[in-house]
């Protein structure tokens, strides 16, 4: 099997990267008008991961879903940083700061 270097470093596999991008690509098929991107939740506010839209970039994506953000997982905005990036999320029951561009990358529904 061939292994390449993605961005941030990461080994992946042609078969990983497939999937990501398949369960990326359907998962924003799928994904309905409610949807928008994790950077658009205001403070406080819960969303629920429905896809991830990379770019182009599958290793990208694979590295979200690593660090937590796979579909179906809760995700609240915490803060911003003074000058509005990076953007502390809460997700799977730690916080993690993800700057704007990347946290565009992740669609949410937001919670009722």
């Amino acid at each position: 099997m061939a292994m390449t270097s993605g961005v941030l470093g990461l080994r992946t596999s042609r078969t990983s990267r497939t999937r990501v991008a398949a369960t990326s690509a359907a998962a924003d098929l799928t994904s309905g008008a409610g949807t928008r991107s994790l950077a658009d939740l205001g403070r406080g506010q819960t969303g629920v991961v429905v896809g991830i839209h990379d770019g182009g970039d599958p290793a990208v994506a694979r590295r979200l879903v690593d660090l937590g953000f796979a579909p179906g997982t809760e995700v609240r905005m915490l803060r911003r940083a003074p000058l509005q990036d990076p953007v502390v999320f809460r997700v799977a029951g730690y916080d993690i700061a993800l700057r704007g561009a990347q946290a565009r990358c992740i669609k949410v529904d937001a919670a009722r």
